[in-house]
């Protein structure tokens, strides 16, 4: 049984910073593209981030593009997603995915064959 856990959100302020975390369980991590995704209240769910099986190519929505830093530890299993200088508007639940096919369309959240339960990441000004 495939399981993605989230962890790492919470509240703060504009300009703070935060790093989420997700570990990755019932699957060979290393065979996996992670992904990284943002939902906010009465919107659909969007693309942030996501990175190569051996992390040596990463993309960014233009949005987050100088601000979030996304990586991983294969031999733990986990994919991160630093957060730097937040703004009110990267309030979101955020969701790790793992893409079992190849490098391509990543930021079709339709691509993606797993999914967390999402992390709480809200932004005060």
């Amino acid at each position: 049984q495939v399981q993605l856990v989230e962890s790492g959100g919470g509240l703060v302020q504009s300009g703070d910073s935060l790093r989420l975390s997700c570990t990755a369980s019932g699957l060979t991590f290393s065979n996996y593209v992670m992904g990284w995704f943002q939902q906010a209240p009465g919107k659909e769910r969007e693309f942030v981030a996501a990175i190569t099986w051996g992390g040596t190519s990463t993309y960014n929505a233009d949005s987050v593009k100088g601000r979030f830093t996304i990586s991983r530890n294969n031999a733990q299993h986990t994919v991160y997603l630093q957060m730097n200088s937040l703004e009110v508007e990267d309030t979101a639940v955020y969701y790790c995915a793992a893409k079992t096919r190849g490098p391509y369309s990543l930021r079709d959240r339709n691509e993606y064959d797993y999914w967390g339960q999402g992390t709480q990441v809200t932004v005060s000004s």
